[in-house]
């Protein structure tokens, strides 16, 4: 058998002899409450930072300003790097987030009891995306030992990237990394699930839109300027232009059309007042064949247009996020073979490479030009691991088999002959 061979049956006796232990150290972050917002997540990191170090691993700590956090609407974040120098070749950076949506209503257990029922763990995060802490983490480590306990000399680096700001865009976390020349990576592997490789997704534009006019008495509503009335108007006109989006098809498997949302929407000041201020906030997804600048002037465009058609009305439109899609890169087909290669031996099955409609920290490699997929420990679909809902959930065989495939992909793409 090649040295090659012997890593990869090194590495997947120590992920299965490993793995009640990488339970265990997912359910202790699951424990650890993350939520974003309110985005208090320094804590978390410590643990995690702790977790890891009683794996053996060297962490590197980058605790945010606290200036940076409060801009992206945050309290405290610190971002953590782990990196395992095995000789000289390529740097693979593996990178899942930490914070989490708050639980919400409707949950059947504790959301942060980490409680198992056959099988399967439930808690806040534990899918998406604490588990591919653990994914990760378990990887390198088995990596580590076959590296130590075979006659194969890996050449490059592996890095963790464990930060805390995904909820918020990702500009503190592994934007802030590739920006200040903390990490320098070749390639990326991203959070995801473990039946598909994720290689395109949606960007997603964000705008608050505020509509002012004048308040006036209800009973004299002509000395008024109705900034409510204008509002409606203007969202008519959106809705209208809305349903021309699905005209608009992406060539990417797993991803439709653009869509818009006016999700948030507030104003005036009392029920016998002429409303004066009226302000609602824009999500509009964008397909990766599409131009963001593009994207984003035709919208203001639009809405600034339907407002002028009101007199005595101001409109100010300000940006509240710009994630610009992932498009697929020059350089992911290596690692898609390698992820392939191994599920196909690990699932008994192939997997397949996808698109998806939401946007993740992925973009932020993929803008750096570095090549970059998603894949990690999960079930099929976003909803089968009800991430974001109540009752979060993640089949922990899952779990095992992703560590594997990652491990051993990790062995294919650091061996010098590959």
């Amino acid at each position: 058998m090649s040295a090659q061979g012997k890593a990869i049956e090194a590495v997947r006796r120590t992920v299965a002899d490993r793995h009640a232990s990488q339970v265990r150290f997912l359910a202790a972050l699951v424990q650890a409450p993350s939520d974003n917002p309110p985005g208090d997540c320094a804590p978390h990191a410590e643990r995690a930072a702790r977790l890891l170090g009683e794996l053996g691993f060297a962490v590197e700590r980058d605790p945010v300003p606290a200036e940076a956090a409060r801009s992206v609407g945050m309290t405290s974040a610190t971002n953590l790097v782990v990196r395992e120098r095995f000789g000289a070749g390529p740097v693979i950076a593996l990178n899942a987030h930490g914070d989490v949506v708050p639980p919400g209503l409707g949950w059947s257990v504790d959301p942060y009891g980490a409680v198992i029922r056959d099988g399967v763990m439930y808690g806040r995060g534990v899918a998406v995306s604490k588990s591919d802490f653990a994914t990760y983490a378990f990887a390198l480590l088995a990596l580590k030992e076959a590296a130590s306990a075979s006659a194969l000399r890996l050449a490059g680096t592996v890095e963790l990237h464990f930060t805390y700001d995904e909820e918020a865009g990702g500009e503190i976390g592994p934007k802030r990394l590739l920006d200040t020349g903390q990490s320098k990576p070749d390639y990326a592997i991203c959070a995801g699930f473990s039946y598909g490789i994720t290689t395109a997704h949606n960007g997603c534009l964000h705008l608050e839109v505020e509509v002012t006019g004048r308040s006036a008495h209800a009973a004299r509503p002509d000395t008024g300027v109705d900034a409510l009335e204008a509002s409606t108007a203007i969202l008519a006109d959106l809705y209208a232009w809305r349903k021309t989006l699905a005209a608009t098809r992406s060539k990417v498997p797993g991803i439709e059309s653009p869509t818009l949302v006016v999700g948030l929407i507030s104003g005036g000041i009392n029920t016998n007042v002429v409303p004066d201020r009226v302000a609602f906030r824009i999500d509009r997804r964008i397909v990766p064949e599409e131009d963001p600048a593009a994207a984003e002037r035709e919208l203001v465009a639009r809405i600034s247009s339907s407002a002028a058609k009101h007199s005595g009305i101001e409109c100010r439109i300000r940006r509240i996020l710009l994630a610009k899609p992932l498009a697929p890169l020059p350089g992911q087909e290596r690692l898609v073979g390698a992820l392939q290669r191994h599920a196909r031996e690990v699932l008994g099955e192939a997997i397949e490479t996808h698109g998806v409609p939401i946007y993740t920290d992925a973009r932020h490699y993929g803008e750096a030009g570095i090549p970059v997929v998603l894949y990690g420990a999960g079930p099929r679909t976003l909803l089968e691991a009800n991430g974001h809902r109540a009752d979060e959930r993640l089949r922990l065989e899952d779990l095992r088999k992703a560590t594997e495939v990652v491990a051993c992909a990790l062995v294919e793409l650091l061996s010098p002959a590959t």
